[in-house]
């Protein structure tokens, strides 16, 4: 394991991007791409194998943590339901439920993929710094300064998205969907179908989170403005409604709510 690691650190080191004003050829920016996509996906795999190796952390805290009655958010809407002279009428917590892997390798294939999935996430600064490294050099003047500090802010932004999903988004619909139950009818959520319900509460977000970045950026070097906006203001919300039953998962109807609103607050 130190010797991947050792070679994983050499491979970004070795073919970090020299600086260079000479025009490239179309061969050598697929080269460059190609590296900038290997570094990248080098960073991913060494966060999730990280997680994955402290799978017993990752799952208990991380993945199951809207399941759990003390979590964060929970502990939260209960302190302020008593600031606000409330009581407990604000409290609530996820109902006892059971995740079950029923599929042959399940467990194992789902603790791969959730594993990188966090492992895109946590390491989302650099692969964008990446991407950013690649096309900045073929952004005019005007459009590299309109951009700067890019990487900090869009970052920023796809983290805070993704908390916005796990912290609120998740734990909400956690508990409406797991208490939501049908006369004979016993609620036992596979481990798949749970892991791909949290992954689009907080993926979804993070790109979500974005948008204000995009049409800043867009606005700075003249595409949009408030007159293109305004104009185009009913087809945004039908994007807006298309966008959000597309990322939902099926039958979460308050998802849907929560990113309609959201989407067309920012």
């Amino acid at each position: 394991m130190l010797n991947f690691f050792n070679f994983a650190l050499y491979l970004i080191q070795r073919f970090m991007p020299k600086n260079s004003t000479k025009e490239m050829s179309f061969f050598e920016h697929l080269e460059e791409l190609r590296w900038h996509i290997l570094r990248s996906l080098v960073a991913i795999t060494l966060v999730g194998i990280v997680l994955f190796i402290n799978q017993d952390w990752f799952f208990t805290e991380v993945v199951f943590g809207p399941t759990n009655k003390d979590f964060l958010s929970y502990q939260m809407i209960c302190k302020l339901s008593h600031a606000v002279g409330l009581g407990d009428n604000m409290c609530f917590s996820p109902p006892d439920f059971r995740k079950q892997a029923i599929g042959f390798g399940e467990a194992f294939i789902t603790s791969i993929s959730i594993s990188f999935a966090a492992g895109f996430v946590f390491s989302f600064p650099y692969v964008f710094w990446e991407v950013w490294r690649f096309i900045s050099p073929g952004l005019y003047s005007k459009e590299r300064r309109a951009a700067r500090g890019v990487v900090f802010i869009c970052s920023f932004l796809f983290l805070l998205g993704v908390g916005f999903g796990y912290y609120v988004v998740a734990p909400f619909a956690v508990n409406f969907l797991v208490g939501y139950t049908i006369p004979g009818v016993e609620n036992m959520p596979t481990l798949n179908s749970y892991i791909s319900y949290l992954i689009m509460f907080t993926l979804p977000m993070g790109l979500v989170f974005e948008l204000p970045i995009v049409v800043f950026f867009l606005a700075k070097v003249g595409l949009v403005g408030p007159d293109t906006m305004r104009h185009f203001r009913r087809h945004a919300i039908i994007v807006i409604l298309v966008a959000a039953a597309f990322f939902k998962s099926s039958g979460c109807r308050i998802s849907d709510a929560d990113r309609c609103a959201l989407v067309w607050v920012v």
